[in-house]
């Protein structure tokens, strides 16, 4: 406390630091990526365990032997499905009442804001039907779902035999005290909103949907299964939901624990763990697995059907049959078991799954990382912002001080400066003219598509998406714009407050976005904090420019589109690139609006108003 109260201690504390600043941003940034690159080295993460008592041991016997009735369901289907050139709702209503199910059918309808033409959908109408188990041992308080969704063609059509056949089974046993819910949901993501909306009698999106008829316990856990082969290689698991939620640590746990028993291979990612984990191709692979985790996990985007339990408060995962070149392959009753052991387990829950981990990163199925491990990488990159913001509040600070011999500009001389302090009203301007832009951006594209297509020859989806695009690329000329309504603030002390207040702005928004979704906040940091430190309008400003150009919002997407599909040893060209990313816009602005995803306005509204700050600080006259 005397360091602060000493005004001499005071003046050369920050003298010290504002001579150290930029070897401390320099470290720090270093730091925090060094720090996230360790994330995939074995001895740095933990080693996967169950914390839940009720799930703490494998031990029980498996009998599901139902293999072949599993494939003739899903023949059945298959001929009835292409007879009924969709979902045949009647059949399934059929053969869940012959199995002893409770029945139910749920039509639905959902308009979308413009036309998917990758689906080529815009009115989607569509039926779920489910069917109800109803526990012998318990008086329908509780409920676990196993869900599997309708695709076209001849998708998924193993997934509802093996549906079909585990409900056949389970309805033999007497030792559930659970309701079993075996849901069959059309349209995929969209089908299981409006499920998941009707049966908690909740409207969230406008999906229309009848009522629901038929309810059975309050869901504890879910489990979405996709399966399109008679045999598999391997089981692949999907943890990552809406807006970068994840399922509890446990769940994911009982799916490796009973692959492990049963001799199945589980993969994350499409990964298999490797053993040698002290070799550098290890750590390599690991690596990669992690980094397709963060991509996934930062784009919001549900990764499953089970992506939408999350929202509430239901442990869900997304179980997908991989059918490979490998040698070794696993039928309908390997599966089957699999599947059924999982279910008896969670059939022992005493309440919801809770004492492990629901923030945590997955460079194996193995091993974990904690959010106490990576989020110092994260506040590495956070700290840079601090650093540089603590630098130009110092400059002012001497600048008020001592006026005839101190600088305000490190890099352009001993000055005299004689000009008054800029009032914080003075910073109104800029900050609105940002934020309207980012609220047009937000707006504008959806309210104005019908009268893009009268007056372009483009279709709905084309206009949104080419509005998206000029409304972005248009805030390129606010610098000039705001010079005009700025007054006084043509000064160095102009931007150094301008620049300031962007840095903690940024910092702000960084932080309170990486505790809901640490992937989207990390890529956010480690591409725009390093560019945000430096930009100033003294120097080579068309560097700082094309610096900040490559690091804005749009360009992150791109990149990782490309990072995305050279980690999936998939790599496309500059134009396959640039038509994803077009489409990665669409489903932005579909996912936003259908299912609730946060990504699209959080970085309209929020994070491109801020860099068009930094837009202006360079540009600064």
């Amino acid at each position: 406390m005397g360091l602060l109260s000493d005004p001499y201690r005071r003046r050369a504390l920050s003298r010290l630091l504002l001579r150290l600043n930029t070897p401390l941003c320099v470290v720090s940034f270093l730091a925090g990526l060094g720090w996230f690159l360790g994330l995939a080295f074995q001895p740095f993460t933990l080693r996967m365990y169950m914390s839940e008592n009720a799930m703490g041991s494998t031990m029980v016997e498996e009998q599901f032997g139902h293999g072949e009735r599993a494939l003739a369901f899903a023949r059945e289907f298959a001929g009835h499905k292409k007879k009924a050139g969709g979902m045949p709702v009647a059949w399934l209503e059929k053969t869940m009442w012959n199995l002893g199910l409770e029945v139910y059918k749920q039509p639905f309808s959902r308009t979308l804001p413009f036309p998917d033409e990758m689906r080529e959908r815009y009115m989607v109408k569509g039926t779920n039907v489910y069917g109800i188990l109803r526990a012998p041992r318990a008086a329908s308080t509780e409920s676990l779902v196993l869900s599997v969704p309708c695709s076209e063609g001849q998708h998924n059509n193993q997934a509802v035999g093996l549906m079909l056949a585990l409900a056949s089974h389970f309805r033999g046993q007497i030792y559930w005290a659970k309701d079993i819910i075996f849901l069959v949901n059309e349209h995929d993501l969209i089908g299981m909103e409006a499920w998941l909306e009707a049966y908690h009698d909740v409207n969230v999106t406008e999906v229309l949907s009848s009522g629901m008829l038929g309810r059975a316990g309050a869901i504890q856990a879910a489990i979405s299964l996709e399966l399109s082969s008679d045999v598999i290689t391997s089981f692949d698991v999907a943890v990552e939901g809406l807006n970068g939620q994840l399922p509890n640590l446990d769940l994911v746990n009982l799916f490796y624990a009973f692959c492990q028993k049963n001799g199945l291979l589980c993969t994350i990612q499409g990964k298999l763990q490797r053993s040698d984990w002290d070799s550098l191709p290890a750590y390599l692979h690991s690596l990669q697995t992690l980094l397709l985790m963060v991509l996934k996990q930062g784009s919001g985007r549900p990764q499953g059907d089970h992506g939408l339990f999350l929202r509430y408060h239901i442990e869900a995962i997304t179980v997908r049959g991989i059918n490979s070149f490998r040698q070794y392959k696993f039928d309908m009753g390997m599966m089957g078991a699999t599947l059924e052991g999982m279910f008896r387990k969670l059939n022992n829950l005493l309440e919801r799954l809770h004492q492990s981990y629901f923030l945590y990163l997955l460079p194996s199925l193995s091993r974990f990382v904690s959010i106490g491990i990576y989020m110092p990488a994260f506040g590495f990159l956070i700290l840079v912002l601090v650093l540089k913001a603590l630098d130009l509040w110092m400059k002012l600070g001497r600048c008020d001080l001592d006026l005839d011999e101190r600088l305000c500009d490190g890099d352009s001389g001993p000055v005299a400066v004689e000009e008054p302090r800029p009032s914080l009203l003075a910073l109104v301007p800029p900050l609105l003219i940002c934020h309207a832009t980012g609220l047009a951006l937000y707006f504008v594209p959806i309210l104005g598509q019908h009268v893009a297509t009268q007056h372009f020859p483009v279709s709905e989806a084309e206009a949104v998406v080419l509005t998206v695009i000029a409304i972005y690329v248009a805030g390129l000329a606010l610098p000039h714009n705001t010079h005009r309504v700025l007054t006084g603030l043509g000064s160095d002390r102009g931007w150094m407050t301008l620049k300031l207040l962007a840095l903690l702005y940024l910092a702000m928004q960084l932080g309170c976005i990486a505790l809901i979704n640490f992937s989207l906040g990390f890529l956010l940091a480690a591409t725009m904090v390093p560019v945000a430190a430096v930009v100033q309008p003294t120097g080579p400003k068309y560097l700082s420019a094309g610096l900040l150009v490559l690091v804005t919002p749009a360009a992150t997407l791109l990149f990782c589109i490309f990072l995305y599909q050279e980690l999936i040893d998939y790599p496309i060209s500059a134009l396959e690139g640039w038509q994803r990313f077009l489409q990665a816009i669409a489903e932005g602005l579909l996912d936003h609006h259908l299912y609730g995803s946060i990504v699209f306005p959080f970085i309209t509204i929020f994070v491109y108003p801020c860099w068009l700050l930094l837009w202006n600080v360079v540009f600064w006259k």
